[in-house]
């Protein structure tokens, strides 16, 4: 009976499996939007401010930056928690596939995160004549929370890693 309920718990990991999946289809939806951006702002670069173009750019970066958080929590989350992704031999196997545990998919998510909120805001600063001070000041507290909360937990692996040793 312990034997039958350990290996259906263990097998409960593949539930995870359609949310990984989900995530990956949820790539397509961030290249549609990605893709409707470049094609707004193409046409008029020409008329476009120095600063606006800028903001177009940093705003596809942002979305980029998605995208690679989306791929990071895919492709770790499934090799942690479903099971290894069997692509040993490809080419282009990223060299961090099965190298990331869970301590470093929480820094490398959160490194992510502070990365978009810099950008956020970036580009509240490149704008900053029509930001109400009160918004810039809820984004500069935010992008701060999610530094310090950076610092905190990697200063916590490392005590934690130190402890082990």
């Amino acid at each position: 009976m312990e034997n039958l309920l350990e290996k259906t718990i263990f097998g409960s990991r593949w539930l995870m499996a359609p949310f990984y999946l989900g995530l990956a289809f949820s790539l397509v939806l961030l290249l549609i939007k990605f893709l409707q951006e470049l094609a707004h702002v193409t046409p008029s670069v020409l008329t476009m401010s120095e600063s606006e173009v800028v903001l177009s750019i940093l705003a596809l970066i942002d979305l980029s930056l998605a995208g690679n958080l989306l791929l990071l929590v895919i492709f770790s989350g499934y090799e942690n928690f479903v099971s290894k992704i069997d692509v040993a031999e490809h080419k282009d196997r990223p060299e961090w596939m099965g190298k990331v545990d869970f301590s470093g998919l929480k820094l490398k998510l959160l490194a992510s995160i502070v990365a978009i909120s810099a950008i956020q805001l970036l580009r509240a600063f490149m704008n900053i004549q029509s930001m109400d001070q009160v918004q810039l000041a809820w984004l500069v507290g935010i992008h701060m929370a999610f530094v310090v909360s950076g610092v905190l937990l990697a200063w916590m692996d490392r005590m934690t890693e130190s402890t082990h040793r």
